[in-house]
């Protein structure tokens, strides 16, 4: 695949003589972070017939380590991808697979990364011109799409697929918190032909079944309908809803579909977060409410409530009386930190096989998370469940006093 050129190109402009126009540019500072929460809505249709329906979250956290006198950002950013069934009732969504990576953005929007990163998906999405635009004013520029086709179909590096989006600056539209948005439509196609992969061994001459090793996306056709509503002042995406369409087809006939709807929204997080002060006001709480079995520390992660000795049920995931009152005052708690978003961690001791105690702290951590989503302390797309089985003891197994420790779950206040 050749690589990707991009240009800038008005194809229209109603520019008004006296009317001053609008310079839209990202704004970068060393130190800045931010989070971006995207929630995917679609159908999967496979050889023509429908096979699920699958909800799909998205969660990035981003810290720009760098920001040159050009305005290019350098970013670290971790993405986290969890799916659920669409309309599943009672269904948390699960920390699913990180992907880190790092590249660098032009003020502009352009991409700059190695091909050993998957994600984002959709790169150099929006682009802007390097002058002023005007409402009714649009442009076109090259992007592209970049998936991860590894699990599917072999291809270790990121299968990209060209387009060329076309802009509309529409207008201004007010926020409920008094700024200034401007909204700006993206529409692109997508046609794209493969080129043929070479077979595992390209040294000698390939033969007829050299060349039908694997199955491989012959073509990948689609469109995105997109709209984005822009902070100019703080330089960034404020949220955005997208349309979309993709169809692949392979070599050996098979059709792979994906239609659907997406939302996202960016949110800054805070520069500096003093983790002594929210460990001790936290400590100060959990002593002045009497929560037995409670402790809080500091991780890598966050601030994390660890509940020890959690009591459920014999061999279920349905919490006894007493762990509903004690979530309901730690839920006070967690009501302090509206911005943060919540990691519910489940873990067992050492009991049973390997199997069931991950399936049961799995099933443990989410109904605490469900229980928390029942109160009001988050919703769904903000409080995540995961489980570790047995695999990271806190005290002895070999005593019932260690055991009871290592039954706990943990509430992580994620600082990203």
């Amino acid at each position: 695949m050749k690589p990707i050129q991009w240009c800038v190109c008005i194809v229209f402009s109603c520019c008004v003589c006296g009317v001053a126009g609008e310079t839209f540019a990202f704004k970068y500072a060393a130190g800045d972070a931010y989070r971006i929460l995207s929630v995917v809505e679609e159908d999967v249709i496979v050889n023509g017939e429908f096979s699920h329906q699958a909800e799909i979250l998205n969660r990035i956290a981003v810290t720009i380590t760098d920001a040159d006198e050009e305005g290019n950002g350098v970013h670290d950013a971790v993405f986290m991808t969890s799916e659920t069934a669409l309309g599943a009732a009672g269904q948390t969504f699960s920390w699913g697979n990180e992907y880190r990576s790092i590249f660098t953005r032009s003020r502009l929007g352009k991409y700059t990364m190695e091909d050993t990163y998957f994600m984002p998906v959709v790169r150099d999405v929006p682009l802007f011109p390097d002058y002023d635009v005007q409402v009714g004013d649009t442009w076109v520029a090259e992007g592209h799409e970049a998936h991860d086709l590894r699990m599917s179909f072999n291809i270790q590096t990121p299968y990209t697929v060209p387009f060329a989006a076309s802009y509309t600056y529409e207008g201004t539209i007010p926020a409920e918190d008094g700024r200034v948005l401007h909204q700006i439509s993206c529409r692109y196609n997508m046609f794209f032909e493969s080129p043929q992969p070479l077979p595992p061994d390209a040294g000698r001459a390939a033969s007829d079944i050299d060349l039908l090793w694997q199955d491989y996306p012959a073509s990948t056709m689609g469109y995105s309908h997109q709209t984005i509503f822009w902070d100019n002042e703080a330089g960034q995406i404020d949220h955005y809803t997208e349309n979309f369409r993709i169809i692949i087809e392979t070599a050996y006939g098979n059709t792979f579909e994906f239609k659907g709807t997406a939302h996202a929204e960016v949110e800054r997080t805070p520069r500096d977060t003093d983790s002594s002060e929210n460990l001790a006001f936290v400590q100060d709480r959990i002593r002045d409410l009497g929560l037995e079995n409670t402790e809080v520390s500091v991780a890598d992660e966050g601030l994390t409530i660890r509940i020890e000795n959690i009591q459920f049920k014999p061999d279920s995931a349905e919490l006894e009386d007493s762990e509903r009152l004690k979530l309901r005052q730690i839920a006070d708690i967690l009501r302090q930190f509206p911005d943060n978003d919540l990691l519910i961690s489940g873990h067992t001791a050492l009991a049973g096989s390997a199997g069931a105690r991950q399936t049961l702290s799995e099933q443990r951590a989410a109904a605490v998370a469900e229980y928390l989503i029942e109160l009001g302390v988050k919703d769904k797309y903000h409080i995540f469940a995961r489980g570790f089985g047995g695999e990271r003891p806190i005290a002895d197994n070999t005593t019932e006093e260690g055991r009871e420790r290592n039954r706990r779950v943990e509430i992580t206040i994620l600082d990203q």
